[in-house]
């Protein structure tokens, strides 16, 4: 006879069967799981032995001005030397009128009333006191130091003026934003003078270490959003690998952040690569895996669902998939090859 209490008894739930349909729907999702997961593993050694055929560069946006990996086979990777440091001050100085700007405009509709403004302004006043007294020591060129001085100048004076007033209105900055922006344009040169040239040595020099095996080298960067169209790292490497590397061994990759790792970035290239290799195996064109694969499929299914309702979708043009367009594929007259993927794998078009 049992001497367990009953209220120590294990309570037993009765749960309703389990239909064929939800088993059947696990068995067939679970082949998606199991794909990833071979995936992965795939990918981690193919990987692997890119790193062990190609020349790889990693170009990764920094506050610094960038930097730049080169990735050779059979060697530890070479880090290139930083961008000089005039490119980090000219752009803090350059940015400090923006800084000011942000402090003021959340009370720009009653400054007067609302003194939140005034205790980070004073905070911001002494950063840029210091600065000032400081630009002495600095080893920059005097043309340099003069344009940051009258940077900085500027800045104290309206915020000497601000303090002293205890109010201020949109014309006050307005007035103030205009009256720098032709100093900031000139330090914005300066900036982008020693980041560019620096880039430009660096990836010339790595050209002519690597000879031939240049024109087999992967190079690959990321972006956020704004730096999309005019990417300073991207077009560097452009200017040496040329325009047929583009799209093909020089990629743009636009991340959720500002930085990223090294490691995240030889696996985006490592997928990219892997999967051109996939896509002309499945789909005979080696390009064709660059873009989303369910995507001429939804695109179809886009204008379906708009023609229904009477009105024309909005779509990107139908660029080949194998493009030197710069960056992205927009012009269908730029490129070669297919443009969808029923042209690339069937020998006669067929519809969604």
């Amino acid at each position: 006879m049992s001497t367990i209490p009953d209220y120590m008894r294990p309570v037993v739930v009765d749960e309703p069967p389990v239909s064929a349909q939800v088993v059947a729907e696990h068995a067939v999702l679970a082949l998606n799981d199991s794909m990833m997961r071979y995936y992965d593993a795939s990918l981690a050694t193919f990987i692997g032995n890119l790193r062990d055929q190609y020349p790889i560069i990693l170009a990764m946006f920094t506050g610094q001005g960038g930097q730049m990996t080169l990735y050779r086979p059979g060697r530890e990777p070479e880090h290139a030397p930083p961008v000089p440091l005039v490119y980090q001050l000219t752009k803090s100085v350059g940015h400090s009128s923006m800084a000011i700007y942000e402090i003021l405009s959340p009370y720009m509709s009653n400054a007067a009333g609302n003194q939140l403004w005034r205790a980070p302004l004073e905070t911001y006043r002494t950063e840029n006191r210091l600065a000032l007294e400081g630009l002495a020591a600095l080893d920059v060129s005097d043309e340099t130091r003069a344009i940051l001085q009258q940077i900085l100048e500027l800045n104290l004076a309206f915020m000497d003026e601000r303090l002293a007033k205890g109010t201020y209105g949109p014309d006050d900055i307005r007035e103030f934003v205009r009256s720098t922006v032709p100093h900031a344009f000139k330090a914005i040169g300066i900036a982008s003078g020693a980041q560019v040239g620096h880039w430009m040595a660096v990836v010339e020099e790595w050209q002519q270490q690597l000879g031939a095996d240049w024109d087999r080298t992967y190079a690959v960067t990321n972006t956020l959003y704004v730096a999309r169209q005019n990417n300073i790292l991207y077009s560097v490497l452009a200017q040496f690998m040329g325009e047929e590397a583009i799209g093909d061994r020089l990629l743009l990759i636009e991340t959720p952040e500002f930085e990223t790792t090294p490691e995240k970035m030889l696996d985006v290239l490592g997928r990219i690569i892997a999967d051109r290799s996939l896509g002309m195996m499945f789909f005979r064109d080696y390009f064709l895996m660059d873009v989303e694969l369910l995507g001429g499929g939804a695109r179809a299914a886009i204008e379906r669902e708009m023609a229904a309702r009477g009105r024309t979708a909005v779509l990107p043009s139908l660029a080949p998939f194998r493009s030197n367009d710069w960056p992205w594929k927009t012009d269908p007259a730029k490129g070669t090859g297919p443009a969808r993927l029923q042209d690339a794998a069937f020998d006669a078009p067929v519809d969604y």
